[in-house]
């Protein structure tokens, strides 16, 4: 590509990203614009590789730090970078490479360098792109994707253990947050002081993981697809009515935490992270990392609390995401662990939901009818399982449900959105509570280790719920008793 071309590419960038600014000139941060940015440059130059394109914008974002230049070397010459850069300085469009790649967290708790995916959950887009880079460069060159953990997660991961080995383990890693609002999100904010591996950058580190290898493992005759083709495909696929997630067999945004599992899980995690620290140490001269006992220590407990939040526990879409009134009164603490779980279905809505939207609704929808018909506080359940791949918090792990008469204090309600009394939820959807949700609560401490599965109809008499067919299913599971 000759320097005019390479102008030429620059100019369409920031073209593409102001004309994606919206009206006010403030970019909404989410996946679906990115696409679509990405798309109009790859359409504008048609013999821009994929490789090149993430490496510009990793240029762009300012990303060629020690490790990615030792695992991927630097973005482009000399040459090329300061077209790059005076381009993008002098162009609207750098405030939306600072706020959609570019990761820092403020003062104020706003983290930047993430974007809201459609299936509701927030990706940090460095890692994520690293990742694809990764496996690019692999593919290029016919290599192993050399670098993959290290970039994608395993810094972020060794740096927060160590600096917060004498936090409490739930601290060590995240937090999530919220967007100012899920339709023109501009502002994520954060639930509490972050630590250097948020939930954003983990689940970037994730789904960076899972595309650069997708990437790195195509055939050596077939072509890298477009990025822009790539992640649509990930983050804007379709379900169908009566399927869910039980059908698809290509790689998708709800499905990051067990695909990542079965590509990381086999590797020594530990001896990666340890790895990874070392040559942080070595790259950066970084004083405070001294490689001792204690070091190993801090790394095991807190890729034990890795394992627990990202791998066992299933997604959780927080209150704050689905759009949750507030709470009429004060919530009341429960007793924990609980030794029940009572399994729902909502009957209304009668329809498995299959997005982010469509559950987020549907949550709206019976809150309202819990506090306004009913005249709760709030919701009554404790969780509500989706068709989407998701669960929804709704009273949550440690406050007092209004969903099982009498047993509310002993135990947890989850629902899954749907009328059962003839058909079944998806499997996945069932395995999000069966294996997923339940595991999570018995290794988060709020559920016993022996405890009882039971359906609503069980302990309460005037009702027919979980409906027939889910109640013939859920006898056959785990820890159900009559």
């Amino acid at each position: 590509m000759t320097l005019f071309g390479l102008l030429f590419f620059v100019l369409v960038l920031s073209f593409v990203f102001t004309v994606y600014s919206g009206p006010t000139g403030v970019h909404l941060r989410n996946m679906e614009s990115f696409i679509q940015a990405v798309r109009q440059v790859e359409d504008s130059n048609p013999d821009l590789s994929p490789l090149a394109l993430v490496r510009a914008l990793r240029k762009t974002a300012g990303h060629d730090d020690e490790m990615t230049i030792h695992f991927l070397g630097a973005s482009y010459s000399i040459a090329y970078a300061e077209v790059l850069e005076t381009a993008i300085l002098n162009a609207s469009s750098f405030s939306f490479f600072d706020k959609a790649i570019h990761h820092i967290v403020t003062d104020y708790g706003e983290e930047r360098g993430v974007v809201l995916a459609p299936d509701g959950t927030t990706v940090a887009l460095a890692p994520l792109l690293l990742g694809i880079e990764t496996g690019l460069k692999a593919k290029v060159e016919g290599t192993p994707p050399v670098g993959m953990f290290p970039l994608t997660l395993g810094r972020r991961l060794g740096l927060t253990f160590l600096s917060l080995q004498d936090f409490p383990p739930s601290f060590r890693l995240g937090p999530n947050g919220c967007w100012d609002s899920v339709e023109r999100p501009k502002l994520f904010k954060l639930s509490r002081p972050a630590t250097l591996a948020t939930d954003a950058v983990i689940n970037g580190g994730m789904d960076g993981t899972i595309l650069g290898m997708d990437y790195s493992n195509l055939p050596a005759s077939e072509e890298p697809k477009a990025l822009s083709e790539v992640l649509k495909g990930y983050y804007s696929f379709v379900l169908h009515e009566g399927q869910g997630l039980d059908n698809i067999t290509s790689h998708v945004s709800p499905r990051r935490r067990e695909i990542s599992k079965s590509i990381l899980e086999p590797l020594d995690l530990y001896s990666q992270v340890m790895e990874t620290l070392a040559l942080v140490w070595k790259l950066e001269k970084t004083e405070w990392i001294a490689l001792d006992t204690g070091v190993g220590k801090a790394v095991k407990d807190g890729l034990q609390e890795f394992v627990h939040k990202f791998w066992d526990c299933p997604q959780i879409i927080p209150r704050c995401q689905w759009g949750a009134n507030a709470y009429q009164s004060t919530p009341i603490p429960l007793s924990l662990p609980v030794q029940f779980l009572y399994v729902h279905h909502t009957y209304e809505p009668s329809s498995p939901c299959l997005s982010f939207p469509k559950c987020s609704r549907n949550m709206r929808a019976m809150q309202r009818f819990h506090q306004e018909d009913r005249g709760w506080n709030d919701i009554g359940y404790s969780f509500v399982v989706g068709s989407d791949g998701y669960v929804y918090e709704g009273r949550g792990w440690n406050h007092l449900g209004r969903h099982t008469r009498g047993h509310n204090a002993i135990g947890y309600g989850v629902s899954i959105i749907g009328n059962y009394t003839a058909a079944l939820p998806s499997r996945h959807a069932m395995d999000l509570l069966r294996h997923r949700l339940v595991q999570c609560a018995v290794n988060g401490g709020g559920l016993a280790a022996n405890f009882t599965i039971q359906g609503h109809r069980q302990v309460v008499n005037y009702t027919s719920c979980p409906g027939d067919a889910l109640f013939s299913e859920i006898r056959s599971w785990e820890h159900f008793k009559e």
